[in-house]
């Protein structure tokens, strides 16, 4: 069974930084995509950003330039480097895998398996 559990959420203020971190666990497919989205009150699921299993990654425009997503294949684990933090970053994120191959805007695929999510909290 797939399980993804995030951490590193937590509070900071404008133009601070934050790593959020997805493991991984159960999943056995050699193509794979990996994703995080996050989600406002009020506000649709937005799209963050995704990374293949070869190393290929996509970025929403609203955070292109200050969040960076990576893996560790060695420690099943996903990352999002967050700088230059925004109060409109403020959101549960979720992180999300699917057993093929993303291409495309990150809030346009399907995603198969999600982790509960961690909050992000950014004051002016």
């Amino acid at each position: 069974q797939v399980q993804l559990v995030e951490s590193g959420g937590g509070s900071v203020q404008a133009g601070g930084s934050l790593r959020l971190s997805c493991a991984f666990s159960g999943y056995t497919f050699s193509n794979y995509c990996l994703a995080w989205f996050r989600q406002a009150p009020g506000k649709e699921r937005e799209g963050v950003a995704n990374i293949n299993n070869d190393g290929g990654t996509t970025y929403a425009d609203s955070v292109k330039g200050r969040f960076t997503i990576s893996q560790d294949s060695a420690k099943n684990t996903m990352y999002l480097q967050m700088d230059s933090l925004k109060p409109e970053d403020t959101a549960m994120y979720y992180c999300a895998a699917r057993p093929f191959y993303c291409s495309g805007p990150v809030s346009l695929i399907i995603y198969n398996f999600w982790g509960q999510g961690t909050q992000v909290t950014v004051s002016s």
